[in-house]
């Protein structure tokens, strides 16, 4: 029996996934020569994006570039998915999105979820609170799965992302990392970073979220703000302040103190995530990672669920053409929201429910057979607008019912 559950996500598509790998990018292998396929009808599409189609021009000048380049006609196999993602080496356009320490990630799905995203060389976050509620050492704890992604890692590519709450903070999480003899062949190789979460899609404006029972309420009890749910604790983190010149300084600190990790900074699918974007790269941030109000794997309240943030079709309006490497996550298990997104403007799209999804449903290769799936239909897809990188995807490449613009005074702050 499978330990999660994902109501309001395609659970069952996203074990299907981590079953059959590619096939599963396809109609039923069952219905070929019998079924007379068409164009799924379906619910109405959950969000914009959804809602939005990828559009092939007739005519394709950068596929003659290509042919002329091969000195033959150009197939799908011949798009090129390697990538810079927030200043790592990566062989897809692809990171996994932030775990922190919620109880779904702190059984051994965490670590298998990083085995994998290290041999697949794509980026892994490890979110905020794991060291104060985990550990820093330990079976289940930060260097556990900082270790098993380097572990199957390939030389030269992917890297490993920390972030640091207040909390952390206090537990000098980032001082610890950096100067960590373990974790020294990733800062010798340019595959460490740490992110400052400024927020995130499930639960804007609020901190982390979880739920413990009354020995770690004890144990945790000076370090977060606790009280009572039910029978159980409800555990909160401080969410932060930010204002402009704060993000600012927050982000060269991070580069003058650490000059040798990458930075990046995570945002809230708030009103004014354009401009904050634009002050986190201006301040030398190596990437900006937005969540939309669809993404988020934690927990949270079910009014902020239902009902606070911008939809993240939004927040790529809103951003425009951003001013520099721009990752973003939410409701992403399949190559075509993928390649929506980044024409939309993302560098890459972040993993979240999904990848923790494909692990539980095979451990071992679950999420590899998940990206499997994916990386064939990003190549088919990217193909098919006459493209062979995913750098040159754009909006052209979008039709949406109701537009792609960007909307007037989005660069101000609310």
């Amino acid at each position: 029996m499978t330990a999660l559950r994902a109501g309001t996500f395609p659970e069952q598509a996203v074990r299907e996934r981590a079953r059959t790998g590619a096939a599963a990018a396809f109609p039923s292998l069952s219905d070929y020569g019998s079924a007379l396929l068409g164009e799924p009808v379906g619910p109405a599409p959950a969000d914009a994006l959804d809602a939005a189609r990828l559009v092939p021009p007739v005519f394709m000048p950068l596929r003659l570039e290509k042919l002329i380049d091969l000195a033959r006609e150009p197939l799908h196999g011949d798009v090129d998915l390697a990538t810079t993602v927030g200043g790592f080496t990566a062989r897809l356009p692809l990171y996994l999105s932030a775990f922190g320490s919620t109880r779904a990630v702190g059984t051994d799905l965490g670590i298998a979820a990083a085995a994998q995203a290290g041999a697949l060389g794509i980026p892994m976050v490890v979110g905020e609170n794991v060291v104060p509620v985990d550990g820093y050492t330990g079976e289940r704890s930060l260097l556990a799965r900082i270790s098993a992604y380097a572990d199957h890692a390939p030389d030269g590519a992917g890297g490993v992302v920390v972030q640091q709450s207040t909390e952390d903070a206090d537990a000098e999480v980032w001082n610890r990392v950096y100067s960590d003899p373990a974790t020294r062949s990733l800062l010798e190789s340019g595959r460490l970073g740490f992110e400052l979460k400024v927020g995130q899609g499930a639960k804007p404006g609020l901190g982390g979220l979880t739920v413990v029972d009354g020995d770690a309420a004890e144990r945790l009890a000076g370090q977060y703000a606790l009280e009572p749910l039910g029978d159980r604790v409800l555990r909160s983190a401080s969410p932060g302040t930010f204002t402009e010149e704060i993000l600012r300084q927050q982000v060269r600190l991070m580069r003058n103190n650490y000059p040798r990790a990458r930075v990046w900074v995570k945002l809230p699918p708030g009103r004014d995530v354009a401009a904050a974007a634009d002050v986190a790269w201006q301040a030398g941030a190596d990437a900006v990672t937005v969540d939309g109000a669809e993404g988020g794997s934690g927990w949270a309240p079910t009014a902020s669920l239902a009902g606070v943030g911008l939809p993240l079709a939004e927040c790529l309006r809103r951003i425009g053409s951003p001013r520099g490497c721009l990752l973003v996550s939410g409701r992403v298990w399949e190559g075509l929201r993928a390649v929506k997104c980044l024409a939309a403007g993302a560098t890459a799209t972040g993993l979240g429910r999904a990848a923790l999804l494909a692990v539980d449903e095979n451990p071992r290769s679950g999420l590899t057979r998940l990206v499997e799936a994916m990386t064939l239909e990003l190549r088919l897809l990217i193909s098919s607008l006459g493209k062979y990188h995913p750098s040159a995807l754009s909006t052209e490449d979008l039709w949406s019912p109701a537009g792609w613009s960007v909307p007037a005074g989005s660069m101000v702050a609310g």
